[in-house]
């Protein structure tokens, strides 16, 4: 089989799981002349079940959703779970003789690999669409909040409005990431969340309508230089506490405010996003240590991460 034919069979087979998600908000415009806002997405097929895994910014705050499927059946969607900091969505509909997708391991992703992209850019009609290219880095992270990181997979191959939520996949026609994100001022720089990640965070989502997160309770300021020094503070790298839930994991570990946590499960934190990282590695009920430092002398603490509160 030549090249040609194994980007084609690849696409073939995807487009058999790939939906187009349209979404209506609230109403815009002058008085009296209001009319609904209107966004156009991508989705996978999750299960026979009807689940749809798309992003959280598709999405997000609408009032109605409604799927076309591969087989030209267009029918209402509703919001099962919905996860900001994966931007990850679940979306359920009531339908038949749906196609799963096929999901690829996405941690076996390698640079230079050919992918192909597949959703519905801009809306239009006739079905969707494939654009072609390669992966151009694996380690990538997007800002999604204050002190948050979301790990994403970077490629050439073009990603515009509407792929969002459509899938990335292989040469073998397996999933590999979701479309996310798309730099408007540049050229070829597209990203998207890694096929394990969401299919991990959507069938959470199916299973308990949210995503549980490890907690460790505590507020606190990225440190530097200038920071330390106006709270006289030995350490220039790491989180300065500010506050620490009471009864929370940091607070029974003996965590107090004016800490600086320097290190967690043996690892340094220099910022935020490497506590964010390291909080992501563990898993609820872990029992770990916590280094910090206390008036110029580190000392180690036990802690044992709860349930972020929802």
């Amino acid at each position: 089989m030549g090249i040609e034919d194994t980007y084609c069979n690849a696409v073939a087979k995807a487009a058999k799981s790939t939906v187009s998600v349209r979404t209506a908000n609230g109403p815009m415009g002058l008085p009296y002349e209001c009319f609904p806002s209107h966004g156009i997405g991508s989705g996978v097929i999750l299960d026979n079940d009807g689940h749809i895994l798309t992003n959280w910014h598709v999405v997000h705050d609408s009032r109605k959703i409604i799927v076309a499927l591969p087989d030209g059946q267009v029918v209402g969607g509703e919001v099962l779970g919905a996860d900001r900091e994966t931007d990850i969505a679940v979306v359920k509909v009531a339908a038949e003789g749906l196609v799963p997708a096929d999901f690829g391991d996405s941690d076996s992703l390698k640079l230079g690999q050919p992918i192909l992209a597949i959703g519905n850019p801009l809306g239009l009609a006739g079905g969707p669409t494939v654009t072609s290219g390669v992966v151009s880095a694996l380690s990538r992270s997007l800002r999604v909040g204050v002190g948050g990181g979301l790990h994403v997979v970077q490629t050439d191959a073009a990603v515009n409005p509407g792929n969002s939520g459509g899938p990335l996949v292989d040469l073998n026609g397996r999933v590999v990431g979701i479309a996310a994100a798309q730099i408007p001022r540049a050229e070829g720089i597209g990203f998207g969340i890694p096929g394990n990640m969401a299919k991990d965070a959507a069938e959470e989502m199916i299973k308990n309508g949210r995503i549980a997160r490890p907690w460790l309770g505590i507020v606190g300021y990225e440190l530097n230089r200038r920071v330390a020094h106006f709270y006289g503070i030995a350490a220039t790298r790491g989180i300065l506490v500010t506050d620490a839930s009471a009864n929370g994991p940091a607070d029974d570990a003996g965590v107090q405010v004016g800490d600086v946590i320097c290190g967690i499960a043996d690892k340094e934190v220099p910022g935020m996003e490497e506590l964010t990282a390291a909080l992501r590695a563990q898993k609820i009920g872990d029992s770990l240590n916590l280094e910090v430092e206390r008036n110029g002398k580190r000392k180690k603490l036990q802690v044992t991460l709860g349930t972020r509160p929802f």
